[in-house]
């Protein structure tokens, strides 16, 4: 063992004159702990959130969308989209329509996103038709319904009431064979899934009737008359975001295409790729082979802001909690600083034996390491052990309708282990600095001149 080590260890154990310092050096270490563990706990909490959001978030979109820059939608997507899932690190694709509608029943009415969809594919790229928690979007698999039959096809009279509970309220005073014709229009009814937050103000259940409504609407001798068809509830989704629980809608591909009259046309195809993280060298790889005229965004670019926005609390966590390990380290200053005006006379001793001034400075230098490395070493065991309980039992329980989960997550890395101790170390090693060089500079004569 090292001569400076071995001295700063007797120090530590040694039973002092006065037991202040050694008070002020349990301090020092409980608070070197309880800053590291906290700065684990807290960074493990962050992480956790941040990737229970992204997992959501990737399961309700896709990781690449490729539009056209100009308006006029996607033509022949079959075989472009064929051609492009072939593309390296594509893993599967599916056609879409998005467009904006009004949802309404009876006098309730919400703004919405109306998206059209093949389930077959749209299951590939993401997962918001498994978070159906009422109902079943099984119905949006079936084939169109007959597009002659005027209670599913488009309306464009302008004369006709838009009243979408129209239907419902003949169940009431209605005939054994007038109600299997009610069933029978309904079951026509193209089929539609809604968010849980809009299907809650809309009062609508599955199996009630709601009327969407285009604002592309259509020029007749009347003037510009707005498009609308009357849905069938089928589903009610639950993904956990506010912004696709409230304002989103699921329909048929072609049940869309008939809405806004865009004939065989989809306003954009998504991607799944096996490294979301290389989404956007991807993103541009699938927009140059799709050719002139196309545009790629991914889920990055997308979330851009919101990812930003958890690394700031992530860096303002960090900060605010490692103001613990500053507190601890002053701490650790007073400690030493006392040990030396303590051992001011052995300090002499030694240095009268032979001592260099570079081993007193090193004594006192592995003193207050030897703090810190014991407070990081607790910090990091009860940080760790914290974030596994919570994480593994779900100790802190959280409400599902504010937060969307019924639990805090808790997902810790090494690597901020890592960080966090050598973060603490350091900081214990910049606090050892001052006492050490004023005991190297002690002088032996003055010291033990009155001895």
């Amino acid at each position: 063992m090292r001569f400076e080590l071995f001295i700063a260890r007797r120090y530590l154990r040694a039973k002092r004159r006065q037991a202040f310092i050694g008070i002020i050096t349990g301090i020092s270490i409980v608070g070197v702990a309880a800053g590291v563990a906290s700065l684990v706990v807290a960074l493990a909490i962050n992480n956790g959130f941040r990737q229970d959001l992204q997992q959501r978030l990737l399961g309700s979109t896709s990781h690449i969308s490729l539009l056209r820059v100009a308006d006029d939608g996607i033509q022949d997507w079959p075989s472009l989209m064929n051609r492009l899932s072939k593309q390296p690190h594509v893993v599967a694709a599916a056609p879409a329509i998005f467009e904006q509608v009004l949802i309404s029943r009876g006098p309730r009415a919400r703004g919405a996103v109306l998206k059209g969809m093949i389930p077959r594919y749209e299951r590939q790229v993401g997962d918001l038709l498994s978070s159906v928690k009422q109902g079943s979007a099984a119905a949006l698999d079936e084939a169109p319904p007959n597009s002659q039959n005027n209670s599913s096809g488009i309306e464009n009279r302008a004369g006709e009431a838009p009243a979408a509970t129209r239907v419902e309220s003949t169940h009431a005073d209605s005939s054994p064979d007038d109600l299997a014709g009610v069933q029978a229009r309904l079951a026509a009814m193209p089929p539609i899934v809604l968010g849980k937050d809009m299907a809650d103000n809309l009062g609508a259940t599955v199996g009630s009737v709601v009327l969407v409504t285009s604002p592309q609407g259509e020029l007749t001798p009347f003037g510009m008359v707005p498009k609308y068809s009357r849905f069938r509830v089928v589903g009610i989704f639950s993904s956990g975001f506010f912004d696709y629980d409230s304002s989103w809608a699921f329909a048929r591909l072609s049940d869309a295409q008939q809405l806004f009259g865009l004939g065989d046309l989809i306003s954009v195809l998504e991607f799944k790729v096996d490294d979301i993280y290389r989404a956007d060298k991807i993103a541009g790889d699938l927009e140059d082979a799709a050719g002139k005229g196309f545009m790629a965004t991914n889920w990055m670019e997308q979330n851009k802001a919101l990812f930003h926005a958890l690394r700031l609390e992530r860096l303002v966590t960090f900060i605010t909690i490692g103001l613990i390990v500053f507190v601890a380290a002053l701490n650790i200053l007073i400690s030493l600083i006392m040990m030396v005006m303590e051992k001011t006379k052995d300090i002499a001793v030694l240095m009268s034996m032979g001592t260099r001034q570079a081993q007193v400075r090193n004594v006192f230098i592995a003193q207050g390491m030897l703090i810190g490395v014991i407070g990081t070493a607790f910090g990091l065991l009860i940080g760790y052990a914290i974030s596994y309980a919570g994480g593994h039992y779900h100790v802190i329980s959280l409400s599902p309708e504010v937060y969307s989960i019924d639990y805090v997550p808790f997902a810790p890395r090494l690597m901020d282990g890592v960080i966090v101790a050598v973060v603490a170390v350091g900081i214990s090693f910049v606090a050892t600095l001052y006492p050490s060089w004023s005991a190297s500079r002690i002088l032996p004569a003055e010291a033990l001149r009155y001895e």
